[in-house]
C-alpha cells in the first residue's frame, strides 16, 4: 500500500473525509473494481466495455476557464474558451468537496509529455474505477512506489460524473462541466461521464503552458520510418489521424497530442483512443487486435451481454464508439515517445463538399493559412448533436483545445517549418465524387497508397498542376492511384456543379479568414484561395 502524508495526498486539494482512495491500483485491481460496481462488462479476449450514458461525445458548450488576472490576457476568448468567474468555481469546487464526504474515490499519479524538460506530473481523482483505468492508460504511467509515494501533482483533475451543477447558481449553460482554472492547474468535470473530456483537459492546459516555453503543442499524430524520418499528421477527430499513424511498416509516437520543442517532437500521452466504428480488421489489423485485449476499455460498443462478444459494426448507441488503450498494445512503437524534426507535415481533411483532391503540396504560406483555417467536417458522433458531417473551421485542428490565439500557434509552426525545411501536404480523407449525400468517401487504401507516396518521395519527381481556385499544386500522378481519382472534377457527373461547389468553399475559407485580417502577415493572406 502506497502511503501518502497530508502534503501529498488529497487533503491538499481540500477533499476530506472520504470513505476510501484508492492509490494506484493496477489495471486488474481497476478491472474487478469496475466489474463489482457494475461500471462495465468484461467482454470475450478481455477487453472492458463500458457505457457513458447521455453524453456519447465531447460537450463544448459546457467548458469553461477561470477568468483570473495571471492568464486572463492571454487567453483567447470566445465560444471555445468561455469565462467563468473565480467565485463562481470556488462555489461549485466546495459543493463537489461537499458532495465526495464518505464517498470512495479512485486516484492514477501520471505525466502528461514524453520529454523529460516539459514532462508535468498529473493527478487524476475520478469517481469511477473505468475511468481511474482510462487515465492509466492514456496519460504516461509511474510505476516506482517511491515516486509515487512522495508524488506532487502540477495538473489536477477531479471527474466526478454523478455531480452535477446549477446553472442559475454556477453560471454554467447545463448541469454538466468542464472548468479549468489555469491559475490552479485544476480541472473539475462532473455531468458527463465521456472520458474524452479528461485527456482532452489535460491537453488544454499545455497548449497554454508550452507556447510560454517556446514549444509548439499540436493536435496531430506521429510516427517514424526505419531511416528516421518523421511525419505528423493534423486533423481533428474522425479524419484519420490514428488510423493513418498507426501504419504496419512504420513505428508510432504518438495518436494524438504532440509538442514540438528545439530538439524534435515529443508525444504528450501515454496510449490511444481511437475511434473503432466499422473498424476493419483487413484495413486497420494493429487497432482491430488492440479491440480484443485485456487493458483496452471499449465505450459505447455493443456487446452480446450472454456471449461476451462486442460487435463493432453496432452504432445503436453512437457513432463515437472509441476503444482507449496503453500504447504499448500496438506492436510497432516508439517505446520512448521522443523523435527527430519532421520531414513531412500532412495535413488531413475530412472535405464534406467533395470539391479538394486527395492529395495537394502546399507553401509554408499556405500552410499557416490552412493551419490557422483548419477546414474540416465534423464527423457524426464526437460532439453533442452532430448527427452527419458538417463543415466547420477549426483553428489548428483543434480550436476547442487551443487556449492563446491560433496566430500564436499558427507563428511557431511556420518558424518550424522554415528552419527545418519540412515539406506541407494538404489529404482529404473525405468525399469525392459529390458533396454529402451525393459523393462517397474516399477509400482507405488509396489514402494509405498516397500517405506512403509522400513518406517515400515517390511524390517528388512527378508533373504538378496549380490549382486555379486553392493555388496549392496537385500531382498529375501518383503510384497504384487512378489519375482521375487525384482531379476532382473528374469524379463528378456534373461539372458545372463541381465548379459552383468548389467556389463556395473558397468564399467559406474567406470569409472565415476575415476575423484575423490585420494580425498575420499579408504573405499569409495571400496563401488562401483566389475563388
Amino acid at each position: 500500500m502506497i502511503e501518502k502524508t497530508e502534503y501529498t495526498g488529497l487533503e491538499r486539494h481540500g477533499l476530506k473525509n472520504l470513505a476510501r482512495i484508492y492509490w494506484d491500483m493496477p489495471t486488474p485491481s481497476l478491472y474487478e473494481e469496475a466489474v463489482r460496481r457494475r461500471e462495465g462488462l468484461l467482454a470475450h479476449l478481455g477487453p472492458l466495455v463500458v457505457r457513458t450514458g447521455h453524453h456519447t461525445g465531447r460537450s463544448p458548450r459546457d467548458k469553461f476557464l477561470v477568468r483570473e488576472p495571471t492568464s486572463e490576457a492571454e487567453i483567447y476568448w470566445g465560444e471555445e474558451n468561455q469565462p467563468m468567474e473565480p467565485e463562481k468555481f470556488r462555489l461549485l469546487y466546495t459543493r463537489l468537496a461537499a458532495y465526495l464526504q464518505s464517498k470512495e474515490v479512485f486516484v492514477q499519479e501520471c505525466y502528461t509529455g514524453a520529454h523529460e524538460r516539459y514532462r508535468r506530473p498529473v493527478r487524476v481523482i475520478a469517481e469511477y474505477a473505468w475511468h481511474s483505468l482510462f487515465a492509466r492508460n492514456m496519460f504516461i504511467r509511474e510505476l516506482d512506489p517511491k515516486v509515487l509515494a512522495s508524488f506532487q501533482p502540477d495538473f489536477t483533475v477531479i471527474v466526478v460524473p454523478r455531480f452535477h451543477a446549477i446553472p442559475e447558481l454556477d453560471g454554467t449553460n447545463s448541469e454538466t462541466f468542464i472548468i479549468l482554472n489555469l491559475k490552479e492547474k485544476m480541472v473539475l468535470i462532473g455531468g458527463t461521464s465521456y472520458a474524452g473530456e479528461i485527456k482532452k483537459a489535460i491537453f488544454t492546459m499545455m497548449n497554454y503552458y508550452l507556447p510560454k516555453e517556446g514549444v509548439l503543442s499540436m493536435h496531430c499524430s506521429a510516427n517514424v520510418g526505419e531511416r528516421g524520418d518523421v511525419a505528423i499528421f493534423f486533423g481533428l477527430s474522425g479524419t484519420g489521424k490514428t488510423t493513418l499513424s498507426a501504419d504496419p511498416e512504420r513505428y508510432l509516437i504518438g495518436d494524438d497530442e504532440h509538442g514540438w520543442c528545439d530538439e524534435g517532437i515529443f508525444n504528450l500521452e501515454g496510449g490511444c483512443y481511437a475511434k473503432v466504428i466499422r473498424l476493419s480488421p483487413e484495413d486497420e489489423p494493429d487497432i482491430y487486435q488492440c479491440t480484443r485485449r485485456f487493458g483496452t476499455i471499449l465505450e459505447n460498443v455493443a456487446i452480446d451481454v450472454r456471449s461476451r462478444r462486442v460487435d463493432l459494426d453496432d452504432d445503436s448507441l453512437t457513432e463515437n464508439t472509441r476503444a482507449s488503450f496503453p500504447v504499448s498494445h500496438l506492436p510497432r512503437i516508439v517505446r520512448e515517445g521522443v523523435a527527430g524534426h519532421p520531414q513531412n507535415i500532412i495535413f488531413l481533411t475530412y472535405d464534406a463538399f467533395g470539391v479538394l483532391p486527395p492529395v495537394a503540396q502546399i507553401t509554408p504560406e499556405q500552410a499557416m493559412y490552412h493551419f490557422i483555417s483548419g477546414y474540416t467536417s465534423k464527423v457524426a458522433g464526437t460532439e453533442v448533436g452532430v448527427k452527419e458531417p458538417k463543415a466547420v473551421f477549426s483553428a489548428c485542428f483543434g480550436s476547442p483545445f487551443m487556449v492563446h490565439s491560433p496566430v500564436v500557434y499558427a507563428r511557431l509552426l511556420g518558424e518550424r517549418i522554415q528552419r527545418y525545411n519540412v515539406k506541407v501536404w494538404l489529404v482529404n480523407t473525405g468525399l469525392i465524387g459529390g458533396p454529402y449525400g451525393v459523393g462517397h468517401r474516399i477509400s482507405i487504401k488509396h489514402t494509405r497508397r498516397i500517405i506512403k507516396a509522400i513518406l517515400e518521395g515517390e511524390l517528388d519527381g512527378v508533373e504538378y498542376r496549380e490549382d486555379e481556385t486553392f493555388g496549392f499544386t496537385v500531382p498529375k500522378t501518383c503510384p497504384d492511384i487512378p489519375s482521375e481519382i487525384l482531379d476532382p472534377a473528374q469524379t463528378w457527373d456534373d461539372r458545372e456543379a463541381y465548379r459552383v461547389k468548389k467556389l463556395e468553399l473558397a468564399r467559406r475559407f474567406q470569409e472565415n479568414f476575415d476575423k484575423y485580417q490585420g494580425r498575420v502577415d499579408p504573405q499569409i493572406v495571400e496563401g488562401g484561395p483566389k475563388g
